[in-house]
């Protein structure tokens, strides 16, 4: 690619990220599309719609760039929780470090890299028609001394980046502690699954857990709720709430013959019935139905329970300690909150847990997104998200980190390593069989790649603007609008993290791995960050609302990433100073990945148990300050029922004759 190609990429990938800026603008003020760009508000009552018809609704304006900068942290805390507090701090992080890494690569490495002793004759006036190879460090003399400016800024943006990495962890760990501290009593910080239960004959499940825990914790425990297999009435609700949008349907036509049909064959032959009537009387059948079979749910109680305790630090005692002889029995884990249950897959035994975690982890990483990748690249989050679900998680939080890993690892492999490698299957092979050349082999074909993922970078902005238009949302409800009189209910999406934060961490890695080959990527991805910062805190107010907050629990994982992109930094770092005749530069270089190894695990050790439990300290602490509060009495009473399969509650019987739409369950 030559600088020319790039600049008029650049130039039309930013016209239509300022097109759909303004078209963004202008469509967020229309009060028929303001459940697509601020649903959320919507839901709370918060939206203002205009009033009456002005020219200035048809205007381009910055008003929500401005709106979505205001707000404070802790407004952020208070709207989408720690998790939404961490998602926002991962681009006012990745903003801190390539703002340094910009003004080091293209007021430093970009003059010595187009400077090099390669150009024998240096003309600016034909700067357009240049490669963009000549901005690289493959430009570079071999052996030249100018060579010791990307060694001296491997070591700057490497410390520069450990620090930051440190003050983040504390930061987070503090603020989860302080979440904690702060917040009101939980049901999920009372409770933990038990699964495994032993069967005895004679016993109910319900019986067996109430005396197992009567027995060994007899001053903690306060009950259990038995989980049971729901699948054929979550069947009968699901066909009762699309019969009843099919009713809300019909009474919403004015005219009445067409709530009319044939009941023969395809509606064409036959006496003519009144549909509304015969919908009617369906629902009425499978309410009554599903009151049947909720009243023998008893005989479906599958080997788990939810097990509540009067304190804390009671719950988490009976969590970490090994309950039973046989370890394959009564098995604890935490339980999520209530509406992050993931009910389906607890009728799974031990054994069916440990191949779907082993197993099918194996497939998921290993085969399967090479063959996704080359299918549909759009299909993958959501599949990554299914394959978690089969590996036997409870939570919909735990689906979505693990998600998040397994698309973190896709995104590195098979998106990155993958283009690199041009997916040569011998240099993969060569990888494997002599790990030795890894870094000669990175250090040939990183730097070849870099126009590849300039363009991608710059392309990505596009991607941004779409999202921030939800165009996909916008084109449904207007179908919906002009084709379909019914009232749909208000969708209010969640933010998809185990997509999101992969996708911004490859921004991360793309960085730093061309901090030191390609600086003039740095400024692309600085402009895309900066947008994506704006965009999504539009968003986090706007438009998504959390169905779960892991208390920043996906921090880590973020750590995590960033630290192997800093090492692979210094590996191909390691390569290119090899391959530049500059051993002396390829020796002093090797502590920094032995350092940011020693830094790691310094802070695995320091600010990782953080993230998996808390001390009991904090929870004898927190148990202390709730004796005296008058509200524990009623929330133990709640707590009682919290836990149990939305599917077993009482129907709420429906008013036809309403003409607002209501859910089918209480």
């Amino acid at each position: 690619m030559i600088v020319s190609a790039l600049l008029t990429s650049v130039g039309i990938n930013l016209g239509i990220s300022v097109l759909f800026f303004a078209l963004y603008s202008v469509l967020r003020k229309q009060p028929c599309n303001i459940k697509i760009y601020a649903p959320r508000l919507v839901a709370e009552g918060r939206a203002q719609a205009p009033g009456r018809f002005s020219i200035e609704t048809l205007l381009p304006s910055a008003g929500w760039v401005r709106k979505a900068w205001q707000p404070t942290e802790e407004d952020l805390y208070n709207s989408c929780g720690l998790d939404g507090v961490v998602f926002d701090r991962i681009f006012s992080f990745s903003l801190k470090v390539f703002s340094l890494a910009a003004i080091i690569g293209v007021f430093v490495l970009l003059p010595v890299n187009y400077l090099g002793d390669h150009l024998r004759d240096i003309d600016f006036s034909d700067l357009p028609n240049k490669s963009l190879d000549l901005f690289t460090i493959s430009n570079v003399n071999d052996g030249s001394n100018w060579l010791w400016c990307h060694f001296s800024a491997a070591y700057i943006i490497t410390g520069v980046m450990c620090y930051l990495l440190y003050a983040e962890y504390k930061y987070i760990s503090e603020k989860r502690i302080a979440y904690f501290s702060s917040s009101k009593p939980q049901p999920h910080h009372y409770t933990i699954l038990v699964r495994d239960v032993p069967l005895h004959a004679g016993n109910s499940i319900n019986d067996t857990v109430r005396a197992f825990f009567m027995e060994y914790h007899p001053s903690d425990y306060l009950s259990n709720i038995v989980v049971c297999r729901t699948s054929k009435l979550q069947g009968l609700i699901t066909d009762a709430e699309n019969i009843y949008r099919k009713l809300t349907h019909l009474k919403s036509i004015a005219s009445s013959s067409r709530n009319q049909n044939r009941s023969g064959f395809f509606g064409l032959f036959g006496k003519r019935v009144d549909l509304v009537h015969n919908y009617s009387k369906k629902l009425e059948d499978i309410e009554q139905n599903v009151r049947l079979v909720q009243s023998d749910s008893r005989g479906e109680e599958v080997p788990a329970a939810f097990v509540s305790f009067k304190s804390r630090y009671g719950a988490a005692k009976a969590l970490h300690i090994q309950q039973s002889v046989n370890p394959t029995e009564w098995v604890t884990e935490q339980a999520p909150e209530p509406h992050d249950v993931y009910w389906p897959f607890f009728s799974t035994s031990f054994m069916q847990r440990w191949i779907s975690k082993t197993v099918v982890s194996q497939i998921v990483t290993g085969y399967l997104p090479s063959l996704i990748l080359h299918l549909v690249a759009a299909l993958i989050p959501p599949i990554m998200k299914l394959f978690s679900a089969m590996q036997g998680y409870i939570a919909l939080s735990e689906i979505e980190r693990s998600a998040c890993n397994k698309m973190l690892l896709f995104t590195i492999w098979f998106l990155f390593f993958a283009n690199v490698l041009t997916g040569s299957v011998t240099s993969q092979i060569q990888l494997l069989f002599d790990p030795k050349t890894i870094p000669l082999i990175l250090a040939v074909s990183v730097p070849a790649q870099a126009s590849f993922f300039i363009a991608y970078v710059v392309t990505s902005w596009t991607s941004l603007s779409w999202a921030l238009n939800r165009t996909i949302p916008l084109i449904s409800d207007l179908v919906t609008r002009h084709f379909s009189k019914s009232k749909d209910e208000l969708d209010i999406p969640s933010i998809p993290y185990h997509s999101e934060i992969p996708r911004i961490l490859l921004f991360v890695l793309l960085g730093l791995t061309y901090f030191l080959l390609a600086p003039m990527i740095l400024p692309f991805i600085l402009i895309f960050f900066c947008m994506g910062y704006i965009i999504y805190r539009n968003q986090l107010f706007d438009v998504y609302q959390p169905k779960y907050d892991t208390g920043g629990r996906f921090w880590p994982v973020v750590h995590n990433s960033m630290i192997f992109s800093l090492v692979l930094m210094h590996v191909i770092a390691f390569g290119i100073f090899g391959l530049k005749k500059l051993p002396l530069a390829s020796g002093l270089i090797v502590p920094l990945p032995v350092l940011t190894f020693l830094f790691n695990d310094y802070c695995r050790k320091r600010f990782l148990p953080v993230f998996n439990n808390f001390s009991a300290e904090t929870l004898i602490k927190k148990d202390r300050e709730d004796l005296n509060d008058p509200a524990m009495d009623e929330f133990f009473d709640k707590l009682v029922t919290a836990y149990r399969d939305p599917a077993l509650m009482p129907i709420r019987r429906l008013n036809l004759n309403d003409d607002h739409s209501s859910p089918l369950l209480s």
